[in-house]
């Protein structure tokens, strides 16, 4: 068996942290593979050695004082090689980092050097073998990743590579050059390296014992998903639930490999487990709940709109003119109602109003703003009836007035748009008729 496992910067962050790590590694022969991020923060007012890189680059870049950051960062390495008691020196490779620094060769340099480095003391740790990202991760001359080429390079490196550490978040162009993937990035490295070993498993260890079924900071203590599937993942996170880098998915997904969302400081809890589908009947009708406030939307009305060809593609081709993409659009006989990002949108309003004015000739265009949008999601919705009752009696109770309602065809998610000021109260209803009912 062969996993794949990446851990976090809380995983990261100190001695004592690796030591955990290291425990974690060590009771699974199957894990060997590991992915590791940059040291994190140690404590809430700690700095993360990324932002610590950044801050070092700008100022060594443009002639100022860095030196104070760099001791910093040095020091952060330093406590953990002496916490482990490794013979390792990192003297030439911070002699190296500052050279670049001060050459200006670029943030995306800087960045990934917290995990470059992190790597070699993982590597040294384990007694695994160090594979810099930059010799298998590939970017093309514009920074897109090109996942064929790293799938085929990275397979053909690691075939005969029993246990490696390979740094997460960044890889290399075709120059030289060290381009990042995007702020938490490590989770995309860990699947790519998952999809080119083909894995059994990939394991991303962090500070969180699984995927929430929503956000802590609106219900306390909310329960764990055991099992989610990459649908209703994709649906979570497009509406602001984080965990996992979005983008981690697809890698895996190609391949059929499941991720498992671990706690490093809990690793006797399982988890949640991502999977392509799964015939383990979830364990409450609902799988997630997850929002976003600061949307607005703007409502159309005209007589024998449905019978008029080409009034929507005429109607969204207003908003296409100015660059405003469209988050859902519920219509009826002779309504449309448009929902878009209140920020995006506040520029162009009067401008996007004349506009549809000239297009379809409306009897009535009226706006409303400060909405929040709220995703129910669950593959046991489909097969149990009277949800959306149930939402509509929850939020009732709660005395939250419903502005809009909208079911996807896949009968996977349902979403209530509703005032901003009501968002949390809206979740929390929400939550109380799906969980702790049914708990």
């Amino acid at each position: 068996m062969k996993k794949v496992v990446k851990f976090g910067g809380s995983s990261l962050a100190s001695a004592r942290q690796f030591k955990k790590v290291g425990d974690i590694i060590r009771a699974d022969k199957a894990r060997r593979y590991v992915i590791p991020s940059a040291p994190g923060k140690r404590s809430s007012k700690d700095e993360k050695v990324t932002d610590l890189l950044y801050a070092c680059y700008d100022a060594a870049s443009s002639g100022e004082s860095y030196k104070k950051i760099l001791n910093k960062i040095k020091e952060r390495y330093s406590e953990i090689i002496n916490g482990l008691d490794l013979n390792v020196n990192l003297d030439h490779e911070f002699e190296r980092i500052e050279d670049n620094f001060k050459k200006g060769v670029g943030r995306d340099y800087a960045a990934s050097r917290g995990e470059y480095l992190n790597g070699i003391l993982m590597a040294a740790y384990l007694g695994y073998e160090f594979i810099d990202a930059a010799e298998v991760i590939f970017f093309d001359d514009n920074g897109a990743f090109e996942a064929e080429l790293t799938n085929r390079e990275l397979s053909e490196r690691l075939e005969h590579v029993e246990r490696a550490v390979i740094p997460g978040f960044y890889g290399s162009k075709h120059d030289g050059t060290i381009k990042t993937f995007s702020r938490g990035g490590s989770d995309v490295t860990g699947s790519i390296v998952a999809r080119a070993i083909h894995a059994d498993l990939y394991e991303n260890w962090t500070d969180v014992s699984g995927f929430l079924v929503t956000d802590p900071r609106i219900v306390e203590n909310p329960e764990v998903i055991e099992t989610i599937t990459y649908k209703e993942l994709r649906e979570l996170a497009y509406m602001g639930a984080s965990v996992l880098h979005e983008d981690a998915i697809f890698p895996v997904r190609r391949e059929g490999i499941p991720i498992n969302i671990r706690n490093t400081n809990r690793p006797e809890d399982k988890g949640t487990l991502i999977v392509e589908s799964t015939c383990r009947k979830p364990r409450y009708t609902i799988t997630g709940i997850a929002g976003k406030k600061g949307f607005c939307s703007i409502n159309i009305e005209k007589a024998m709109m449905n019978a008029e060809v080409g009034f929507g593609r005429k109607v969204l081709g207003v908003f296409e003119k100015y660059g405003i993409s469209f988050e859902h659009m519920p219509s009826g006989i002779d309504t449309m109602t448009i929902l878009v990002h209140q920020d995006e949108f506040v520029e162009y309003e009067q401008s996007v109003i004349a506009g549809i004015h000239r297009a379809v000739e409306p009897d009535r265009v009226d706006l409303e703003s400060d909405l929040a949008l709220i995703a129910v999601v669950g593959r046991g919705m489909k097969a149990t009836r009277g949800t959306a009752g149930r939402i509509f009696s929850a939020l009732a109770h709660a005395r939250i007035n419903v502005k809009m309602i909208d079911q996807g065809s896949s009968e996977l998610n349902i979403i209530i748009g509703v005032r901003n000021a009501d968002f949390e109260a809206a979740v929390r209803a929400i939550y109380d008729i799906f969980i702790e009912t049914e708990i």
